[in-house]
């Protein structure tokens, strides 16, 4: 009923489950290179691969776009399907830099003989992240990820760009709700993560978008239940060990044909402008989370960066 994406750099998870698809990013490599073993060996690799003659700075940020493709090829190596690749989130507001990292990204994956095909690219959706989706789902045929969705309003503005898939982030949705209500518990069916994950997947059935509906960042059990059927779901190895573990019947709760008796509201009108986004965005739980998962994206891309220089320095 639902497309399984397996959310982690562990390959021996990954290979555990037998995912369609996987998703990375700079959180979960640097949680896998705590490990040792393959992923210091492939970072090791990763820094060989730049040139001596390259600026420090640049050595540093060009392995670490390596290393990503090169878990990006393990995975490929157990999966079928894609790996989602996260385009630094540093440039989150550069629709211009986006689209050149993300082209970068792609060319190293193509130089390693791996089809685009078999890529997404992670960006998130900012009005700037929307704009270089835009170009690169045009202009270079690359489809591309767009995470960090807390609203309708983002997840249609991506899709009116021809993103292939949209991430919206239920757990991340029910914290802000936790911190902000005063109200610590919420029952699976009013649970404030879980209606808005429906909600788009409602309106774009209803609407007839093609784009994929990628339910992540699950907090619990109740949250999977609640959202099975969604195009797609990427959960971590503990929530796809708990779920091979109970003998509770997994019901599809979301379901095409149901879609479309949803009361999900006239097709909004295409977004023209960045304050016509933000209007939409508007003042509260979008753009906080938004603004801090970019900046959370942001320090795990440079922690990354700093424990490949700490490896160059020990070598």
């Amino acid at each position: 009923m639902t497309r399984l994406v397996v959310d982690t750099g562990d390959l021996a998870a990954i290979a555990r489950h037998s995912p369609t698809d996987a998703t990375t990013n700079p959180t979960l490599l640097l949680k896998a290179s705590k490990g040792g073993g393959l992923y210091r060996a492939l970072a090791m690799d990763a820094l060989a691969s730049k040139p001596a003659h390259e600026s420090p700075r640049g050595r540093i940020s060009g392995a670490a776009d390596e290393l990503a493709v090169r878990v990006g090829l393990e995975i490929l190596n157990v999966v079928p399907g894609r790996v989602s690749t996260e385009v630094d989130a540093r440039l989150s507001y550069d629709a211009h830099a986006t689209v050149q990292h993300a082209l970068r990204l792609v060319e190293l994956y193509e130089q390693h003989g791996v089809d685009r095909e078999r890529l997404y690219l992670k960006i998130a959706a900012t009005w700037e992240g929307v704009q270089a989706v835009a170009a690169l789902q045009r202009d270079h045929r690359v489809d591309c990820n767009c995470t960090l969705i807390f609203s309708l309003a983002q997840a249609v503005a991506c899709a009116d760009a021809g993103a292939a898939l949209v991430s919206p982030f239920v757990g991340r949705i029910l914290d802000w709700y936790q911190e902000h209500s005063g109200q610590t518990h919420f029952s699976p069916e009013q649970d404030p993560g879980v209606i808005a994950v429906k909600g788009v997947y409602n309106y774009f059935k209803a609407h007839d978008l093609p784009t994929v509906v990628m339910a992540a960042s699950f907090r619990n059990l109740d949250q999977i239940r609640q959202l099975a059927g969604c195009d797609a779901m990427t959960l971590s190895p503990l929530f796809l060990d708990a779920l091979a573990a109970s003998t509770a019947a997994l019901e599809r709760s979301l379901a095409p044909q149901r879609a479309a008796g949803a009361d999900v509201g006239p097709r909004l009108a295409r977004c023209s402008s960045r304050a016509e986004f933000e209007a939409r965005l508007g003042a509260g739980m979008a753009r906080d989370k938004l603004e801090e998962g970019v900046a959370l994206f942001s320090r795990d891309a440079e922690a990354l960066e700093a424990w490949l220089a700490q490896l160059e320095t020990e070598a």
